[in-house]
């Protein structure tokens, strides 16, 4: 039973709508094209090699037939064409491209944002190296010595996949986690150069062609603060192998076809990457760009649920009705439908103050956001999609329940993203200590006054209260508070786009209220058939 519409891109009102408000016409001009290729490979090519990865996911090959240590990883071909694919749309490169740039000016991450929506649904996590290689370009970029950027960056932002490479990011250790302050890998000069001893826990895309590690310089301060960023290159340049083992693939829940593993390193040959000792500063814009990647991961994972629990309520019949005609579960799907474009707005926004950022345009007050934001939109679509998953499942009953559905992977897969790039307890308690910094504060409520949200008295109220706690009690209330502030920049952001339409006023007033019983809140919100014309 094909579920998926033939093009996601055009089946998609809330993106589409999203996109006509944030872009510029000549813009949005230049971006539909791409996007309307990649809504098209999404529901065949790029799902058939999801699927495939899924069946047949990487392995370790430890030792060679002559018992030679070669620590590969073996991807299926089919990895390899998902690879081909995201680096020919610009998955990760689309942001620093001269001509993109041109054209699209500070909306690039906006385009880049849908670009990421539309292929990562149901491409077996391909999405996380994605996100790796975009951070580290951008960390390169900002702190990288000339000679690495030379060498690597082009490498990291090519659209050519015989040039593209991927990066990965290896900071959690084994005693630590998300404390990196206790973190007790080494570096230590040998011979005029950096080697780095000590074991990694989890290293996401484990077979990247290189990696940013953190370590701590042999005689380093404690916490955080000690901590050097490094540039470890899977093979050095006389075509050896660094010096690293690979001492497992991790067994985990789910992203199975994406290679996690554990690792020692054996003095392995690495290069310094900006000021010694300010790594970990050094790795916010790397942590800025997974957060947001992350984002729009869920957000993506939500929609893609949603498009196929809609295909299903088209089709099936239960007590004399098709699904779709019975309110109950029609009330679902549109409560699915506002959750995911409400997470969609935010995730957008995220991306609008992004490229801004990175483009060193950004106002003050934009900057402050964006730093508060990062961990709100993350900790709350993250959390969303999860729950989001877990209903799509239910909304096929028993056959939700079956592997040879796929179905099952929608909520294996979601289930990471409140854990990658920070928990959600650590990301309502790193909300909190940046809201303790001057101007944070008031740059959120401005920003709540400048879209009208209905929330920001009380928004305003919690964060007064917060004010007045102690320590242990604000932290407690850490994470209830984030939720709070991510739902009141949600009702402002719907609120703005309610003007644009009857369609986008209907979703804000269903955010509200959520009563939709009628046939043409399915149409008009989750379908989109009374908002506009479909794309040509």
């Amino acid at each position: 039973m094909e579920l998926l519409p033939d093009n996601t891109y055009a089946a998609d009102p809330a993106l589409r709508s999203v996109l006509s408000a944030l872009l510029d016409p000549e813009v949005l001009e230049w971006a539909e094209p791409q996007l309307l290729h990649l809504g098209a490979l999404a529901p065949r090519e790029l799902r058939a090699w999801g699927e495939e990865c899924e069946r047949q996911p990487a392995w370790l090959r430890a030792v060679d037939p002559w018992g030679e240590r070669v620590d590969e990883v073996v991807y299926p071909d089919a990895w390899r064409r998902l690879a081909s694919a995201a680096a020919a749309a610009g998955c990760a490169g689309l942001p620093y491209e001269e001509e993109s740039l041109r054209v699209a000016g500070t909306s690039v991450r906006v385009v880049h944002a849908a670009l990421g929506y539309l292929f990562q649904p149901g491409t077996a996590t391909y999405f996380c190296p994605v996100a790796m290689t975009d951070a580290a370009a951008r960390v390169l970029l900002e702190y990288g010595p000339d000679d690495l950027r030379r060498r690597w960056v082009p490498h990291l932002i090519s659209r050519e996949p015989g040039q593209a490479w991927t990066a990965g990011q290896w900071m959690t250790e084994q005693q630590g986690g998300s404390d990196v302050g206790a973190n007790t890998v080494v570096a230590r000069r040998e011979d005029g150069a950096w080697r780095l001893h000590g074991r990694k826990f989890f290293c996401s895309n484990v077979g990247g062609e290189m990696v940013l590690a953190l370590a701590r310089p042999e005689g380093g301060g404690a916490g955080t603060a000690g901590l050097g960023l490094f540039l470890i290159p899977r093979r050095l340049p006389d075509g050896s192998r660094n010096s690293y083992r690979i001492d497992r693939l991790k067994d985990k829940l789910g992203t199975r076809a994406m290679a996690t593993g554990e690792v020692t390193l054996d003095g392995a040959h690495a290069e310094l990457v900006g000021e010694l000792e300010r790594g970990f500063g050094q790795m916010t814009p790397m942590l800025n760009i997974t957060r947001f990647h992350n984002a729009v991961s869920s957000v993506a994972g939500m929609r893609r649920g949603l498009m196929l629990a809609r295909g299903y309520a088209s089709r099936r019949r239960a007590f004399g009705k098709l699904l779709e005609e019975q309110p109950l579960h029609r009330q679902m799907l549109v409560e699915l439908g506002v959750d995911a474009e409400a997470c969609l707005l935010l995730t957008m926004r995220l991306a609008e103050l992004l490229g801004r950022v990175e483009q060193k345009v950004a106002s003050d007050q934009e900057l402050n956001v964006f730093r508060l934001g990062t961990s709100l939109t993350k900790l709350y679509t993250a959390k969303r999609a999860v729950a989001a998953a877990s209903e799509v499942i239910e909304a096929f009953g028993g056959q939700g329940y079956m592997e040879d559905t796929g179905l099952p992977r929608l909520l294996r897969d979601a289930q990471v993203l409140p854990i990658w790039e920070g928990t959600t307890n650590v990301l309502s308690l790193d909300s909190l200590r940046v809201l303790a910094k001057p101007g944070i504060a008031e740059a959120y409520l401005a920003e709540l006054e400048r879209l009208g949200s209905p929330s920001r008295d009380r928004a305003s109220a919690a964060l007064a209260k917060v004010a007045t706690l102690d320590s242990a009690l604000a932290q407690a209330g850490a994470r209830k508070l984030a939720f709070q502030l991510a739902e009141a920049w949600i009702e402002g952001l719907l609120r703005e786009a309610a003007g644009r339409g009857p369609r986008e006023a209907r979703v804000a007033e269903l955010w509200h209220n959520g009563d939709a019983t009628a046939a043409s809140d399915l149409e008009m919100v989750v379908d989109g058939s009374r908002a506009r014309q479909p794309v040509s």
